[in-house]
């Protein structure tokens, strides 16, 4: 199951926000050697704000799995920021269009169980997507991952701009479709059926 965290709510789950800073400085300080700003063991950027919304996979056990970062594009994001010039010609800001950043899984997990944990976070990122009415999201990631990860889980996606080569690893933008038949395909293809959100808000509330 997939914790929707943001500042607002955080308190309803305990130390994940936290945990989930602290896997991200796992992943891309510890594993990658990102120069990124990190305090008491964990990895954190200016783009941590109240208006990013954290999806956070977190084991029945405790621990935290795996991470991705929201932001919408009417807010600072870091594309438009620091990486322009991988976006090609459109540099969008709208509520519909959101950034899908900090995509990280813990690599202790076993193969099976971190093709599981990414799955069910690209599913999130569908769904909570036509929660919020977003169209599309756009990834700064290495090209293996959107075509393994994102690709392979069924979800169309289109390189943008530019490539780049940061610590090794070859990267793009790319944009995904977000849609009733984008995250229906998801399903099918990760063979995953039901909702992976735990959500914990006023809409959830009222539902």
């Amino acid at each position: 199951m997939i914790e929707v965290v943001t500042w607002a709510n955080s308190h309803a789950f305990g130390d994940s926000l936290a945990a989930h800073h602290r896997l991200r400085h796992k992943c891309f300080v510890e594993r990658n050697g990102w120069s990124v700003p990190s305090h008491d063991g964990m990895e954190y950027d200016q783009f941590d704000t109240p208006a990013a919304t954290y999806l956070i996979h977190r084991h029945p056990g405790g621990s935290v799995n795996g991470v991705a970062r929201l932001i919408p594009t009417t807010r600072p994001y870091m594309l438009k920021e620091l990486w322009p010039d991988l976006l090609g010609d459109d540099v969008p800001v709208s509520s519909q269009v959101w950034e899908a950043t900090r995509f990280g899984i813990d690599d202790d997990l076993e193969p099976a169980v971190k093709r599981r944990v990414a799955a069910e976070i690209v599913l999130g990122c569908l769904e909570f997507g036509l929660s919020m009415g977003i169209d599309r999201y756009l990834v700064l990631m290495p090209h293996l991952i959107i075509r393994r990860t994102i690709g392979g889980a069924g979800c169309k996606f289109r390189f943008l701009g530019e490539s780049r080569t940061l610590t090794d690893y070859p990267v793009a933008a790319a944009e995904i479709e977000v849609s009733e038949q984008a995250l229906a395909s998801a399903r099918t293809k990760c063979a995953i059926p039901g909702s992976v959100l735990r959500r914990h808000d006023r809409a959830a509330e009222a539902a």
